[in-house]
Protein backbone atom coordinates (compact mmCIF):
# COMPACT_ATOMS: atom_id res chain seq x y z
CA UNK A 1 0.00 0.00 0.00
CA UNK A 2 1.59 3.20 -0.95
CA UNK A 3 -0.10 6.59 0.00
CA UNK A 4 0.19 10.16 -1.32
CA UNK A 5 -0.35 12.89 0.88
CA UNK A 6 -0.44 16.58 -0.82
CA UNK A 7 0.27 19.89 0.46
CA UNK A 8 -0.81 23.16 -0.83
CA UNK A 9 0.70 26.65 0.63
CA UNK A 10 -1.36 27.48 3.58
CA UNK A 11 -2.15 23.38 4.69
CA UNK A 12 -2.53 22.82 8.27
CA UNK A 13 1.27 21.08 9.72
CA UNK A 14 -0.31 19.15 12.81
CA UNK A 15 -3.07 17.71 10.23
CA UNK A 16 -0.15 16.70 7.43
CA UNK A 17 3.22 15.73 9.12
CA UNK A 18 1.12 13.84 12.13
CA UNK A 19 -0.27 11.65 9.64
CA UNK A 20 3.32 11.27 8.10
CA UNK A 21 4.69 10.33 10.89
CA UNK A 22 2.67 7.86 11.66
CA UNK A 23 2.12 5.95 8.38
CA UNK A 24 5.82 6.21 8.25
CA UNK A 25 5.90 4.63 11.56
CA UNK A 26 3.61 1.67 10.67
CA UNK A 27 6.05 1.06 7.77
CA UNK A 28 3.27 2.62 5.25
CA UNK A 29 5.19 4.71 2.30
CA UNK A 30 3.67 7.91 2.71
CA UNK A 31 5.10 10.44 0.23
CA UNK A 32 4.62 14.45 0.38
CA UNK A 33 3.66 15.31 -2.74
CA UNK A 34 3.89 19.22 -3.41
CA UNK A 35 1.08 21.35 -5.71
CA UNK A 36 3.01 24.22 -5.73
CA UNK A 37 5.89 25.32 -8.13
CA UNK A 38 8.29 24.24 -5.63
CA UNK A 39 9.53 21.63 -2.89
CA UNK A 40 9.04 23.82 -0.29
CA UNK A 41 5.77 24.49 0.91
CA UNK A 42 4.81 27.16 3.49
CA UNK A 43 2.65 25.86 6.43
CA UNK A 44 -0.54 27.83 7.60
CA UNK A 45 1.75 28.87 10.58
CA UNK A 46 4.57 29.79 8.71
CA UNK A 47 6.16 26.22 9.52
CA UNK A 48 8.47 25.38 6.37
CA UNK A 49 8.47 21.58 4.74
CA UNK A 50 9.77 19.90 2.02
CA UNK A 51 7.67 17.81 0.36
CA UNK A 52 9.06 14.60 -1.39
CA UNK A 53 7.66 14.93 -4.77
CA UNK A 54 6.05 17.05 -7.20
CA UNK A 55 2.71 16.28 -8.28
CA UNK A 56 4.16 16.81 -11.84
CA UNK A 57 6.44 13.95 -11.44
CA UNK A 58 4.31 11.67 -9.72
CA UNK A 59 2.90 8.73 -11.20
CA UNK A 60 -0.72 8.18 -9.82
CA UNK A 61 -1.44 4.64 -10.92
CA UNK A 62 1.09 3.39 -8.28
CA UNK A 63 -0.35 5.41 -5.12
CA UNK A 64 -3.00 3.40 -3.46
CA UNK A 65 -4.10 6.32 -0.99
CA UNK A 66 -4.94 9.90 -1.52
CA UNK A 67 -4.46 11.89 1.87
CA UNK A 68 -5.63 16.23 1.76
CA UNK A 69 -4.50 17.76 4.98
CA UNK A 70 -7.05 20.82 5.53
CA UNK A 71 -6.11 24.39 6.91
CA UNK A 72 -8.23 27.00 5.06
CA UNK A 73 -6.05 28.30 2.34
CA UNK A 74 -4.52 24.67 1.67
CA UNK A 75 -7.93 23.65 1.16
CA UNK A 76 -8.31 26.53 -1.56
CA UNK A 77 -5.28 25.74 -2.77
CA UNK A 78 -5.79 22.23 -3.16
CA UNK A 79 -9.20 22.82 -4.30
CA UNK A 80 -8.17 25.21 -7.25
CA UNK A 81 -5.84 22.38 -8.43
CA UNK A 82 -7.62 21.10 -11.35
CA UNK A 83 -4.90 18.35 -11.86
CA UNK A 84 -5.64 17.29 -8.73
CA UNK A 85 -9.54 16.86 -9.18
CA UNK A 86 -9.34 14.75 -11.81
CA UNK A 87 -6.51 12.31 -10.20
CA UNK A 88 -9.42 12.45 -7.09
CA UNK A 89 -11.88 11.45 -9.66
CA UNK A 90 -9.79 8.73 -10.74
CA UNK A 91 -9.13 7.26 -6.71
CA UNK A 92 -12.88 7.58 -6.01
CA UNK A 93 -14.08 5.98 -9.58
CA UNK A 94 -11.46 3.04 -8.33
CA UNK A 95 -12.57 2.56 -5.13
CA UNK A 96 -9.11 3.64 -4.16
CA UNK A 97 -8.90 5.54 -0.29
CA UNK A 98 -9.30 8.86 0.07
CA UNK A 99 -8.57 10.31 3.31
CA UNK A 100 -9.91 13.94 4.04
CA UNK A 101 -8.99 16.20 7.44
CA UNK A 102 -10.72 19.64 8.77
CA UNK A 103 -11.49 21.82 5.70
CA UNK A 104 -10.53 19.20 3.19
CA UNK A 105 -13.80 17.54 3.41
CA UNK A 106 -14.83 19.99 1.68
CA UNK A 107 -13.33 19.18 -1.56
CA UNK A 108 -15.56 15.61 -1.64
CA UNK A 109 -18.16 17.66 -1.05
CA UNK A 110 -18.30 20.21 -3.50
CA UNK A 111 -17.79 16.80 -5.91
CA UNK A 112 -20.56 15.26 -4.82
CA UNK A 113 -18.61 12.13 -2.87
CA UNK A 114 -20.12 12.63 0.27
CA UNK A 115 -24.05 12.64 -0.20
CA UNK A 116 -25.53 10.14 1.71
CA UNK A 117 -22.25 9.16 3.34
CA UNK A 118 -20.87 9.90 7.05
CA UNK A 119 -18.64 12.67 7.00
CA UNK A 120 -17.19 15.08 9.73
CA UNK A 121 -14.69 18.17 8.79
CA UNK A 122 -14.18 21.15 11.07
CA UNK A 123 -17.60 22.50 13.04
CA UNK A 124 -17.31 25.84 10.96
CA UNK A 125 -16.93 24.02 7.41
CA UNK A 126 -19.82 21.13 8.43
CA UNK A 127 -22.49 23.88 5.86
CA UNK A 128 -20.42 23.02 3.13
CA UNK A 129 -21.16 19.15 3.66
CA UNK A 130 -24.18 19.10 1.85
CA UNK A 131 -25.98 15.72 1.40
CA UNK A 132 -23.86 14.19 4.43
CA UNK A 133 -24.81 13.06 7.61
CA UNK A 134 -22.55 14.37 9.90
CA UNK A 135 -22.22 12.17 13.23
CA UNK A 136 -20.81 13.85 16.37
CA UNK A 137 -17.21 11.48 16.40
CA UNK A 138 -13.51 12.78 15.88
CA UNK A 139 -13.34 10.31 12.36
CA UNK A 140 -15.95 9.16 10.07
CA UNK A 141 -15.36 6.25 7.61
CA UNK A 142 -17.39 5.25 5.32
CA UNK A 143 -16.55 2.68 2.03
CA UNK A 144 -13.76 4.32 0.97
CA UNK A 145 -13.44 7.68 2.44
CA UNK A 146 -12.41 8.76 5.70
CA UNK A 147 -12.87 12.21 7.20
CA UNK A 148 -11.73 13.98 10.57
CA UNK A 149 -12.66 17.42 12.25
CA UNK A 150 -9.11 18.93 12.36
CA UNK A 151 -5.97 19.53 14.18
CA UNK A 152 -7.21 17.84 17.20
CA UNK A 153 -8.15 14.71 15.77
CA UNK A 154 -5.06 14.18 13.58
CA UNK A 155 -3.70 11.21 15.13
CA UNK A 156 -7.46 9.39 15.75
CA UNK A 157 -7.49 10.42 11.74
CA UNK A 158 -4.27 8.96 11.34
CA UNK A 159 -4.78 5.77 13.26
CA UNK A 160 -7.89 4.90 11.55
CA UNK A 161 -5.84 5.00 8.15
CA UNK A 162 -3.77 2.22 9.37
CA UNK A 163 -6.45 0.31 10.73
CA UNK A 164 -7.84 0.34 7.09
CA UNK A 165 -4.56 -0.35 5.50
CA UNK A 166 -2.95 -2.89 8.02
CA UNK A 167 -5.64 -4.08 10.52
CA UNK A 168 -7.23 -2.82 13.62
CA UNK A 169 -4.59 -4.51 15.85
CA UNK A 170 -1.62 -3.14 14.79
CA UNK A 171 -3.40 0.12 14.79
CA UNK A 172 -4.31 -0.02 18.25
CA UNK A 173 -0.32 -1.56 19.00
CA UNK A 174 1.00 1.72 17.52
CA UNK A 175 -1.28 4.12 18.28
CA UNK A 176 0.03 2.60 22.44
CA UNK A 177 3.60 3.14 21.43
CA UNK A 178 2.51 6.84 21.05
CA UNK A 179 0.89 6.61 24.54
CA UNK A 180 -2.25 7.59 22.82
CA UNK A 181 -4.63 4.80 23.19
CA UNK A 182 -4.28 2.99 26.50
CA UNK A 183 -6.61 0.84 27.42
Amino acid sequence: MKTALFLADGFEEIEGLTVVDILRRAKIVCDMISTEDDLEINGSHGIKVKADYMISDINFDEYDCMILPGGKIGTQRLEANQYLLKRLDEFINANKLVCAICAAPSILAHKGYLNGKEAVCYPTVEGELAGANIPAKEVAHDGNIITSRGMGTSIAFAGEIVKTILGEETADELLKSLVYKQF
